[in-house]
């Protein structure tokens, strides 16, 4: 099955078919086209989510110089992660900085690739487990299962993944029992993903009408931080995961190396996001390579560089 959206080079393409009437047939031109600008379609393949606010270590991913995605536990991976810097790979695009290299040099251990994988596919198992839940729950079998979709204000990535926060579908806030978190929250608070705040695509800045809207005054990131109730639980869950020593922060075998830092390493671009530290009330956006300078990800909330603009009008200042 093709994907119904999916990446061709630099574009995001789909593939739809015209419209399902109420009787689930495929219905005509007539009846699909709405106006000189307006078409019903329905999707021809999956649809890929990706879930908005958290990042899991990756199960597989594509080696520099490869198209074909390779398990993260396949000694390629092992090879590439005990030396990503080696001079015959691919240069990164642009320099990565000499610190950040140190700062990533300093976290590459003996077996980094498979500490990944273990906990990949972790947060794979804990995922199917809260699904297999879910489905008990409801009584229903996996062909009558759905699920419910937030978006945030964007919607779908440069890879053609939807981006929301995702639910089993429950009609009823309290039947059969009462509605529980969302997927992304309870992989969070189980410690088996990361924190992975982009800003506007989180509460309280999802909650805003308009982009403009969205962007917080310097000087009140903690503030805004205490008072909005579903930020702060998150946070809070991380670290008592931390405290707790479970999942990625197990003692015995924590997460060496942070998902979306597998992936620059592999994709020769280094991070383009900036940073604001939401554990401070400061007006400084931390430049895209010195996001680990904020130690703990629970208080890295990522800017994308195309908003930067808005910040900077905003009165933020490059740091």
């Amino acid at each position: 099955m093709i994907k119904a959206i999916t990446q061709k080079g630099v574009l995001t393409v789909g593939y739809v078919g015209l419209g399902i009437r109420g009787n689930a047939t495929v219905g005509s031109i007539l009846q699909e086209v709405h106006d000189g600008d307006t078409i019903t379609v329905r999707a021809l393949g999956n649809l890929s989510v990706r879930f908005l606010g958290v990042d899991a270590p990756e199960i597989s991913l594509t080696l520099p110089n490869e198209i074909v995605f390779t398990s993260i536990g396949n000694e390629k991976w092992e090879k590439f992660l005990e030396n990503p810097f080696a001079s015959n790979l691919p240069p990164f695009t642009p320099p990565l900085t000499k610190d950040l290299a140190f700062h990533l040099q300093s976290k590459l251990k003996n077996r980094t690739a498979i500490n990944h994988f273990y906990h990949a596919q972790k947060a794979e198992d804990t995922l199917e487990e809260e699904l297999k839940k879910d489905l008990h729950a409801l009584h229903q079998s996996e062909k009558e299962f759905t699920l419910f979709l937030a978006f945030a204000h964007e919607v779908m990535d440069r890879y053609g993944r939807l981006l929301c926060f995702i639910n089993r579908n429950q009609v009823s806030k309290e039947d059969p029992e009462p509605r529980p978190l969302t997927y992304n929250e309870r992989l969070l608070r189980l410690g088996k993903v990361m924190p992975y705040f982009i800003w506007p695509n989180i509460n309280p800045f999802r909650k805003q009408k308009n982009i403009v809207d969205a962007v917080p005054q310097p000087g009140t990131a903690n503030t805004i931080v205490n008072k909005e109730g579903t930020l702060g639980r998150a946070r809070e869950w991380v670290q008592h995961a931390r405290q707790r020593q479970i999942g990625i922060y197990d003692e015995t075998n924590p997460l060496q190396i942070e998902p979306f830092e597998v992936r620059f390493l592999a994709r020769r671009r280094p991070p383009d996001r900036w940073v604001i530290d939401l554990s401070k009330n400061d007006n400084i956006l931390i430049q895209p390579q010195r996001y680990y300078r904020v130690s703990h990800s629970e208080d890295r909330l990522f800017i994308p560089p195309e908003y930067v603009p808005l910040f900077l009008e905003a009165g933020w200042q490059h740091g």
